[in-house]
């Protein structure tokens, strides 16, 4: 088999990853970085990437060569790991999902001028939908329609990106001066932006899962190959989000304009942002790839948290959940369940995006040392042989994200008690 035809084969959780992350981080954040605080803020969003790489890295290596999920790992390593991940899964379990579909809504709203319908009763048909995918078209039907999904996206934001770079950065409104970054506003942003830059750290168990799934169907791949998948699904993230804030910052950066909290009307501004910069032509086809965006992240993170939600109190209970017939019937249930508290969660906060998405921020960037060095221990403990274990330069760079994001961290919290 040539190396491109078994990449290919391959690509599946590094390119469900990728889809699951350009979701609220890239099309919110980072259009909303560039708008707000122009070109400066690349610097968060490759520090972030870089820093965090080995935090999801980790997972991809642990299970590759423990045929474990990184879950299973935290177990190993006590059950007081087990207990704290499975505490923040709860937590952010009912944010995360709400403020994607929330979103989504919002912009399914938009793209066909649905004035009658409310964001929850279009979140609800989504739930519905969705739900009916996962459960029927199973993590096959999952990997195979993302593979397209993501190919399609990258195209068009790289079409997108190129035009608006063409027409240059917009004219900076009158006496406009530039936004303080270092204030509290400033480090609230910087503090959601870096927390789910490229995704939340909890996510990095989600690739786990998705790595044994797909082993249940086709040979498992060498670590290097699973390695080299991964990465190009991390690449593709990274790039995205550069692409997003480069838009935000020529479209709207110096205009004095604010993006706004409310779902509807944020989802007609990133689509307008796009099209009165580039042409009216380009509104459907910007429209179509921002929904396909956002509703591709919904499927993949509810794929993911339901998993997630099932092993962990699978291995809390200190069982396997039966028989795989019963797993089916298990996940089922779950994504079911899931769809049902969310659409609870975002019947609570109407159509105002703007809480769900900073308490799920601010939750994953203060837990996301934490994790990280959990993930450490994992892949440096007697699980995995010592010529196996990641390389000096690589748990280097993790004990550099850890510092990081800690002091970042603590940083916030004297801000707000001084």
């Amino acid at each position: 088999m040539s190396k491109t035809r078994k990449l290919l084969r391959n690509l599946g959780p590094g390119l469900l990853f990728a889809s699951m992350a350009i979701g609220t981080s890239h099309l919110v954040l980072s259009t909303k970085a560039g708008a707000q605080y122009g070109w400066l803020m690349v610097i968060p969003i490759i520090m972030a990437n870089i820093l965090k790489y080995p935090f999801f890295e980790f997972g991809v290596r642990y299970t590759s060569i423990t045929n474990k999920t990184l879950i299973e790992g935290y177990l190993n390593r006590g059950k007081g790991y087990l207990w704290f991940y499975a505490g923040i899964t709860l937590l952010t379990t009912f944010t995360i999902l709400a403020a994607l579909y929330t979103v989504t809504a919002g912009l399914f709203i938009n793209l066909f001028n649905i004035d009658h319908s409310s964001v929850a009763t279009v979140a609800l048909w989504l739930f519905i939908l969705i739900s009916a995918l996962l459960i029927f078209g199973k993590y096959k039907f999952l990997e195979t329609s993302l593979k397209f999904v993501v190919s399609i996206l990258f195209l068009a934001l790289m079409i997108t990106t190129a035009l608006v770079l063409y027409q240059g950065p917009v004219a900076h409104a009158p006496g406009f001066e530039p936004d303080p970054i270092f204030n509290e506003v400033g480090i609230l942003f910087l503090i959601g932006l870096m927390g789910w830059m490229p995704t939340t750290v909890e996510a990095s168990s989600w690739v786990s899962l998705w790595s044994i799934e797909k082993w249940k169907n086709q040979p498992k791949p060498s670590l290097k190959e699973s390695l080299h998948e991964f990465n190009i699904g991390y690449t593709i993230t990274g790039i995205l989000a550069i692409f997003f804030m480069i838009i935000g910052w020529f479209t709207l950066y110096g205009t004095h304009t604010e993006l706004s909290n409310n779902a509807v009307n944020f989802a007609d501004q990133i689509v307008r942002l796009f099209t009165e910069h580039i042409g009216s032509w380009a509104y459907m086809f910007i429209a179509i790839s921002a929904f396909a965006t956002m509703f591709s992240t919904c499927m993949t993170a509810h794929d993911a948290i339901t998993r997630v939600s099932l092993d962990t109190i699978s291995l809390l209970k200190g069982d396997d959940t039966g028989k795989e017939q019963n797993k089916k019937l298990y996940f089922s249930i779950g994504v079911i369940f899931l769809a049902i508290v969310n659409f609870v969660v975002i019947s609570a906060f109407s159509a105002n995006m703007g809480n769900l998405v900073a308490l799920a921020t601010f939750v994953s960037f203060v837990v996301a040392p934490i994790i990280g060095y959990m993930n450490l221990k994992n892949v440096t403990s007697n699980d995995i042989a010592p010529h196996l274990r990641p390389s000096k330069y690589l748990k280097l760079l993790t004990y550099l994200g850890i510092i990081f994001l800690s002091c970042f961290s603590l940083y916030y919290f004297y801000i707000i008690i001084f």
